[in-house]
Formats: C-alpha cells, sequence, structure tokens
C-alpha cells in the first residue's frame, strides 16, 4: 500500500538536478542536521530500478519503477529535464498523475515537468506557471486550454497542484511544504528567506 509520508520525486533519464535539492533537504534536515523523525522521507521513483541519469551526469539509484511504485503516498513531485522532451517515453506518467489527483494527493511539476502537464491537460482546471505561456501554449497544443489561469510567478500552489519554472526551485520547495504542512508556516518562511539571501543577508537584518 505504501507509506503516507512519502514524498515521491519522479525522475527521468536527463532530469534536472538542481531542481529537487531545496525541497528534498528541507524535508530530512534541519539546521543542526538530519531529522532524526523527520515528518516525511524522500524517495525516488523512476521508469524502472535502474539507475537514473541527471543532466550533469550523476546517477541515483530508484527506490521505486512506475510498475512497484505504492498506491498511497504523501505527493508526487515530477522533477524537469530533457526526458520530458519525449512525448512517448514519458506517456507512462499521464495515468500516475492522473490517479494520484484522484486520490487527493499533492502533486508538484517544475521546469519541463509542468509543460507535461499542460499537454495532457493537467492544468486546465489550477492556476499555475511554468516556463512561460508560450512553452506552455507549443507543448500544450490542444491538450492546454487553461491560459487564462497562467500566472507569471516562480511558483504557484493551487488546488493540490504546484507548478514552477526551471529558475523557481526554492519558491517550489516552500510552496509545496505549505501544501504539506510540512512544518510551521514561520520555519518555512526562515527556511525560505536563508537560502535566499543567504548568510550575509540574513545576518545584516
Amino acid at each position: 500500500m505504501g507509506k503516507n509520508n512519502e514524498i515521491l520525486y519522479l525522475l527521468l533519464d536527463d532530469y534536472a538536478d538542481h531542481e529537487p535539492v531545496f525541497l528534498s533537504t528541507a524535508v530530512s534536515c534541519d539546521e543542526k542536521g538530519m531529522k532524526f523523525a523527520p515528518k516525511y522521507v524522500n524517495r525516488v521513483v523512476a521508469p524502472t530500478l535502474d539507475a537514473v541519469r541527471s543532466c550533469s551526469g550523476f546517477r541515483i539509484m530508484p527506490d521505486y519503477s512506475f510498475a512497484t511504485m505504492p498506491e498511497s503516498y504523501a505527493a508526487l513531485v515530477l522533477i524537469g529535464g530533457y526526458g520530458w522532451l519525449d512525448a512517448d517515453k514519458c506517456s507512462p506518467v499521464v495515468g500516475i498523475v492522473a490517479d494520484a489527483l484522484k486520490k487527493g494527493i499533492v502533486v508538484g511539476a517544475i521546469c519541463n515537468a509542468a509543460s507535461f502537464l499542460a499537454r495532457n491537460g493537467f492544468l486546465n482546471g489550477v492556476r499555475h506557471t511554468g516556463n512561460g505561456i508560450d512553452q506552455l501554449r507549443l507543448w500544450g497544443g490542444d491538450g492546454y486550454t487553461g491560459e487564462s489561469g497562467y500566472v507569471d510567478a516562480q511558483a504557484v500552489s493551487d488546488g493540490g497542484v504546484v507548478t514552477a519554472n526551471g529558475t523557481g526551485a526554492l519558491e517550489f520547495a516552500r510552496e509545496l511544504l505549505l501544501l504539506l504542512d510540512a512544518d510551521t508556516p514561520e520555519r518555512i518562511e526562515m527556511f525560505y528567506r536563508f537560502n535566499k539571501e543567504g548568510f550575509v543577508g540574513m545576518c545584516s537584518m
């Protein structure tokens, strides 16, 4: 059945390895180090159990394949990258996303993964963002009829769906952390400001 405290990061080959970093770190670590009893745990799901290669050349071993992933979990996070360019290869993800949304599971998508959601009609009923309205139109084609819901922002959360453009990894993390109630709003905001402003910015306040 799976565990409702698992956050599943869905990776395709040539995924953008910088995009999940803020979220995964906030889930597992705090200012003192790794959390002893984190509210959520990070898990990787990929098409198979073979290693997935990032666009930087790093390889990671998935916890689950599409065939073995659990039925219940806390969130599905689609990480961007070049794998989303091949509509045929990522077509199995359509059913995974549809199932998650049907169950009320939080879904996040960043960069090209947000365009994938647009192409398959998942953004038509929610406010959303992505790598610009032009890319969403191009990728979305006839499946994208939600232009009126587009917001020109780093990240947008609406209706249990969080989207972000490729430079919005930190804002993406903040919106997902808030939606998942991963910590108090004050601590999430502190995490965001620290990573946005750095030591110098925080210490000068």
